[in-house]
């Protein structure tokens, strides 16, 4: 007589299934029938989506809009660098009218912050101003002190309510560290790269101390310019139906994807700093041309 998995009583496999991650109870729900209706046990899928994400513990409304396993599918995965790719198309995806963003900053794997942010996301100001989210103001007072920032991770999901959908637009590790030019703070980046576009997230720690000062999110283009509230949110909406990339090498892919764009971006920063000097260039030797023209025609009157 054979014995299956199965043959185990379902109490012991719920509970046998709740000790595992997001991605092995995915995977164990593609076995077979049986498993696949335990593991959509929506309070399993809720404890993960807790024990991941902490900021939504009090967040009954969110959770009751997006489904926990959707939430997981959705947020856990990187979204695929071409997802936002129609992000800039017209009329091909209904846009959000509210953003609600998850943040979660993690200290040596312990919960540092823990934050949900709602942005309304219609008005003409929002839809025309340059896209910002700040989960954590410098007016604000300052949160407990980090003694090494760059052990610091972070996790920004970004769900729309509405549509029950979600993406996280953080790299989760720090893909650079640095200090801000004139204040001395310590500027911790997480980043993704999107349709062309990144959505960085960016911790700021004061100087000295370490204390988190600011914890926020903004979206620029390959030129470096500032994305506006519509763009961003083309290039959300896109992101939320396009596909996510899982693997354990999803981190160091994102930095690399970072590095590229800051790259790029330096490129094109020169080769326009380069047209500039050349057409300022012409129009000098063009300016000397005519003052010479001019001053050879009043000598020889």
């Amino acid at each position: 007589m054979v014995t299956t998995i199965e043959d185990l009583h379902a109490d012991v496999l719920a509970r046998a299934l709740r000790r595992l991650d997001g991605r092995s109870l995915a995977a164990a729900s593609c076995a077979t029938a049986g498993l696949r209706a335990l593991a959509a046990d929506p309070e399993t899928w809720r404890a993960l989506c807790l024990a991941e994400w902490p900021s939504l513990a009090g967040e009954r409304r969110l959770l009751a809009a997006v489904p926990p396993h959707r939430l997981f599918a959705d947020a856990f995965p990187f979204p695929s660098p071409d997802a936002a790719g129609l992000g800039g198309g017209e009329g091909e995806l209904e846009l959000p009218g509210e953003l609600v963003s998850a943040v979660d900053v993690y200290c040596r794997g312990a919960p540092l912050l823990s934050r949900v942010v709602e942005t309304p996301a219609s008005s003409s100001w929002f839809l025309g101003s340059p896209f910002r989210v700040e989960a954590v103001e410098h007016k604000k007072p300052a949160l407990e002190a980090v003694s090494s920032p760059a052990e610091l991770e972070l996790s920004w999901v970004v769900v729309d309510p509405a549509r029950g959908r979600a993406v996280n637009v953080s790299s989760r590790r720090a893909v650079a560290v640095d200090r801000h030019w004139y204040t001395g703070e310590t500027m911790v980046r997480f980043a993704v790269v999107l349709g062309g576009c990144k959505f960085e997230a960016t911790v700021t720690c004061s100087e000295g101390a370490g204390h988190v000062n600011e914890v926020s999110l903004a979206v620029e283009d390959a030129d470096g310019a500032a994305v506006s509230g519509e763009g961003t949110l083309r290039l959300l909406a896109a992101a939320m139906e396009g596909q996510r990339r899982g693997g354990e090498k999803e981190p160091e892919e994102a930095k690399r994807r970072y590095e590229e764009f800051v790259k790029r971006k330096k490129g094109r920063k020169e080769s326009k700093a380069r047209r500039e000097a050349l057409l300022d260039l012409c129009c000098s030797v063009a300016s000397a041309v005519v003052v010479l023209t001019f001053l050879g025609a009043v000598a020889l009157r």
